[in-house]
């Protein structure tokens, strides 16, 4: 059960814990790799297996990165019966006409790869993707990718990036060079999971391959107007020489951000410090007299982006949050709707 080959993979002793709950002896522990409309690729201690879906989780199929409970049949086929808990969830919000969802893109991940590129990183897109990382519990790592085009300027660059990482930390990295990769080795030890997300275009893949050791993961250079291609399709999990696993992403073209006011507050943990400083507690930062946040943007110390990309953020935040709580009113009168019904239904049938 714990195999040198599931540990490598994540597999602990708390894991092993819950497993132990079920009492099949025809279950097996298995990480998912990849996830399609078919089913799952899992990785096990017996080596790779080809799942479809139990009952009990066709509603809620399992995503890149869980850890499941596999059922080998007779027949030689495997489904994937159960789930285990997330201590990690990587998602984003999605909207369609009428309603807003959460999209699962990775579980159970340690560390996330925030990747921007040179020359011109996309400062709000690493704001709002740190958002999301830091929502979902995992740590934070920026990567400013294809480092070595810069230059002299790449110092310039990365205290740009510093500037709004917060406590992430921060590095520049080049895969035809190597530079920065062994940094990035050190944030993976055996057992450990990281993802990669950004942009298409930024050079995940690239990245992940040179991580792997091996041309795994589909590369191609960005499109003629500068935008990227999506090279990667699915949320594939890849094991790492020497132990830990990746997950590199298809690339974000849109990011729903889904997240607490304290999140947001952690992303811009700069102005939170500087609203401290401001004459009204309830200051939105916007023409009120004293306010410290527009003070410093005057002073040059912060830039009028930053302010505007935090209230873009809290603005989401503040409006999935009443949907929440409107979803979690209307489904408390549905309840109390039904109850009421069926009350009724039991005193008509004890009438004599």
């Amino acid at each position: 059960m714990s195999s040198p080959a599931l540990v490598s993979l994540g597999w602990d002793a708390t894991r092993a814990r819950a497993f132990a709950a079920f009492t099949d002896q025809t279950l097996v522990p298995a990480r998912v790799a990849r996830v399609d409309r078919g089913g799952c690729d899992t990785l096990t201690a017996a080596g790779p297996l080809r799942c479809s879906y139990g009952a009990n989780v066709l509603a809620e199929p399992p995503c890149t990165g869980d850890w499941v409970a596999a059922r080998c049949w007779p027949d030689d086929r495997v489904t994937v019966e159960a789930i285990l808990e997330r201590r990690t969830l990587l998602s984003r919000l999605t909207v369609t006409p009428g309603q807003s969802k959460s999209q699962p893109l990775a579980s159970n991940v340690d560390v996330v790869f925030v990747a921007g590129a040179v020359p011109d990183p996309d400062l709000g897109r690493i704001e709002r993707l740190l958002a999301v990382v830091w929502e979902s519990g995992a740590r934070a790592v920026v990567l400013l990718t294809k480092a070595d085009l810069a230059g002299s300027a790449i110092d310039v660059l990365l205290d740009d990036v510093r500037e709004i990482a917060g406590d992430a930390p921060v590095h520049g990295v080049s895969a035809p060079t190597g530079l920065g990769l062994a940094e990035l080795r050190a944030e993976l030890p055996d057992g450990h999971t990281a993802a990669l997300l950004g942009a298409s275009g930024v050079g995940k893949s690239t990245i992940a391959n040179a991580l792997v050791g091996a041309e795994l993961l589909p590369t191609a250079v960005l499109r003629a107007d500068g935008k990227g291609r999506h090279t990667t399709v699915t949320r594939e999990l890849v094991p790492l020489p020497g132990g830990g696993v990746l997950i590199d992403t298809p690339g974000l073209r849109s990011i729903g951000v889904n997240v607490a006011a304290s999140t947001v507050d952690r992303v811009f943990a700069d102005i939170e410090e500087l609203a401290a400083g401001c004459r009204y507690r309830d200051c939105a930062h916007d023409a009120e007299p004293g306010c410290a946040v527009w003070e410093a943007i005057e002073r040059g110390e912060l830039r009028e982006r930053r302010l505007l990309s935090w209230r873009k953020l809290m603005r989401e935040a503040r409006y999935e949050r009443e949907r929440s709580q409107a979803r979690a009113r209307a489904e408390l009168r549905r309840r109390q709707k039904r109850k009421k019904q069926d009350d009724q239904q039991t005193r008509l049938r004890a009438r004599p």
